[in-house]
């Protein structure tokens, strides 16, 4: 039997805008289950080899829900541009680079170390539509010691030069990764319409058939920016509103995740509750390509799934804890909007988003759980100044807003130390 005794300041978030607190607390582990959080170390553990980080905060590591691995490289370009004329300048020509193997191992190897250092365990992630590039980047994740999913991106239609599928290649390609990727263990499976613009009928009812008949989870975008809405709307409109395009084809469902949802009214969020559908939030990216300010304080009240994203490269931080900072920023800038009748997500309250409603996409249970895997890291924060001596929830605050180097100092992933 392994097992993991951490000793520090334990914070964890068991419920929406809740943070549990164990100061010199003992979060101990078995064979890479949580067993518990401890204030005292167990009787039946005495002796046994302890892992004391003194007064650092020990901390659940956290979940990207949606980003872009192939626009890793193009951060910070193309701010200026809106959505659809963005995708078309920067990102599908930067995508197309990754039909060079050499190009998507020396770039997905870098990402995927990012993300482990900056306390990233779990993903839901894009790739490009290349088959042998999305196998390289599983790879690279499953490697560096990220969990979750991986999705070869599907495009046959929209994509412009030197980035498009025909209907056949992709149904192809798609079965062959299948088929390929099965011996991962960390890195699973999604299946990626990129966008409804993206695919045609066909490809998009080969997709639900697939989803169907091997159980797996899609992934793509809903009402991001009011352009792309229209565009839809001429392309199916036989549908009411853009969901019901994903509904008809049969990835409308609890293992569904849709990115941004900036847009979404009344009647596409209850098809979301409803359906169990993940609704996750982009805030820098919505900003960044002027999409909106997504109702985020709305989704949660109305029974919507949200979790955080950092949709690299719209979003220009990968790092989750500049994510869960933007998501405050954005939701004051909705209360704002909304004439100061919605209430602004608070710290705790992202950092929930950031974490554990992540998390539970994976099947895992709010914070701390015994059961979880573990999925922690140890933050130290002892390099700032300080005004006056901080509570727990100021130091979590401080590391949510602060970016510090080399703050984090050990990580367990899956139940493995990475560093």
């Amino acid at each position: 039997m392994s097992l993991t005794i951490i000793k520090g300041t334990i914070l964890s978030a068991p419920a929406f805008g809740k943070l549990e607190v164990t100061e010199n607390g003992f979060l101990i582990a078995e064979n890479g289950k949580i067993t518990g959080v401890f204030p005292v170390l167990p009787e039946a553990y005495a002796g046994a080899p302890v892992e004391d980080f003194g007064d650092a905060l020990v901390l659940q590591t956290m979940a990207d829900l949606h980003l872009h691995a192939p626009q890793y490289p193009m951060l910070g370009t193309g701010m200026d541009r809106p959505l659809l004329e963005w995708l078309d300048t920067y990102a599908f020509p930067t995508e197309a680079r990754f039909s060079d193997p050499g190009y998507a191992r020396e770039i997905y190897s870098r990402l995927a170390g990012e993300l482990i250092a900056g306390g990233t365990t779990r993903v839901c992630m894009f790739s490009s539509l290349h088959r042998e590039g999305t196998l390289i980047l599983m790879e690279e994740l499953e490697k560096a010691g990220v969990t979750g999913y991986v999705g070869k991106v599907n495009m046959d239609r929209n994509g412009g030069k030197n980035l498009q599928e025909t209907t056949e290649e992709s149904i192809s390609e798609t079965l062959r990764w299948l088929e390929e990727c099965q011996d991962f263990r960390q890195i699973r499976p999604i299946l990626t319409p990129r966008f409804i613009p993206s695919c045609t009928n066909g490809l998009m009812e080969f997709l639900g058939r697939l989803a169907k008949e091997r159980e797996l989870p899609a992934q793509s975008h809903l009402s991001e920016n009011t352009g792309e809405i229209q565009l839809v709307a001429s392309l199916h409109p036989d549908c009411r509103q853009y969901w019901e395009c994903y509904a008809k084809y049969g990835l409308w469902n609890d293992r569904t995740i849709m990115a941004h949802c900036v847009w979404s009214d009344e009647r596409e969020r209850q098809a979301m509750a409803e359906a169990g559908v993940t609704a996750v939030h982009c805030a820098d990216s919505n900003q960044n390509i002027c999409s909106g300010v997504a109702p985020v304080r709305v989704m949660m009240q109305e029974g919507v799934k949200v979790a955080l994203g950092s949709d690299i490269a719209g979003g220009d931080r990968l790092n989750m804890f500049d994510v869960a900072a933007a998501s405050i920023r954005a939701s004051k800038a909705r209360r704002i909007l909304d004439n100061l009748q919605t209430d602004f997500l608070t710290v705790l309250e992202a950092w929930y988003l950031a974490t554990s409603s992540g998390a539970a996409y994976f099947g895992e249970k709010p914070g701390f759980a015994p059961g979880n895997s573990l999925h922690a890291m140890v933050l130290a924060d002892d390099s700032l100044p300080q005004p006056h001596p901080l509570t727990p929830q100021e130091r979590l605050e401080r590391a949510i807003y602060l970016r510090q180097p080399s703050a984090i100092r050990a990580l367990w992933s899956d139940g493995v130390r990475r560093f």
